[in-house]
């Protein structure tokens, strides 16, 4: 292994830290744990949580009418996503085997934890969940369409785009034609630093949680 990629790795390792002192700070200063998937709070923080909750009366009569008007054509998006979350995995379960790319953890991205803050009413908390659902399926369809795009199509534009995916950077120039016929095969299977960072997470999670 060479030194610069040494470098990186430490870096990488040495951020990792910072990130895990920085999660058990945020837990110390609003007084909360992470237990696995769940956020506990302690009683007398959830007791003044409780307090500032703006009722449900008094949201909606505050509530602006074009905000109110929208709320059907918000919602009716939630079809067609269901739908692309089922599609995608399905997709995903049956052809990542095949192509032997690592298949992309939903939790990872789909997370949904702030309902449980006690500070939000029913319809705030609502709204969190189909946030926390809606854009959290966005980047998991982005991750699982970037590793397909990886082994079938593993080049980059030519002009530039406003969202890279996770695994553009691996991919090939545009015009280099010697470069794609030599390389096509080694970089639609270079998917080993994805094993390595699930570790990494799975390491990084343990050590928020403990």
């Amino acid at each position: 292994m060479d030194n610069k990629l040494q470098q990186l790795i430490a870096t990488i390792k040495k951020l990792e830290n910072e990130l895990s002192q920085e999660i058990n700070k945020k837990e110390a200063e609003f007084r909360y744990q992470i237990q696995g998937k769940k956020i506990r709070f302690d009683q007398e923080i959830k007791r003044q949580h409780k307090l500032v909750a703006t009722r449900i009366s008094r949201y909606v009569k505050e509530a602006e009418l074009h905000n109110i008007f929208t709320i059907p054509f918000i919602w009716a998006c939630l079809i067609p996503a269901l739908f692309l979350d089922a599609f995608v995995s399905l997709f995903q379960a049956v052809c990542f085997p095949i192509y032997k790319i690592p298949k992309v953890k939903r939790s990872s991205y789909i997370v949904i934890d702030r309902h449980a803050l006690s500070y939000l009413n029913t319809i705030e908390k609502l709204n969190c969940i189909y946030c926390g659902y809606f854009n959290g399926l966005i980047a998991y369809i982005h991750e699982i369409a970037g590793r397909t795009e990886q082994y079938w199509c593993p080049i980059k534009h030519a002009r530039r785009t406003s969202g890279f995916h996770s695994r553009y950077s691996r991919f090939l120039e545009y015009g280099d034609a010697e470069g794609y016929r030599q390389e096509i095969n080694k970089v639609r299977h270079a998917f080993e630093d994805l094993q390595t960072s699930e570790e990494d997470e799975e390491e990084l999670m343990r050590r928020a949680e403990d």
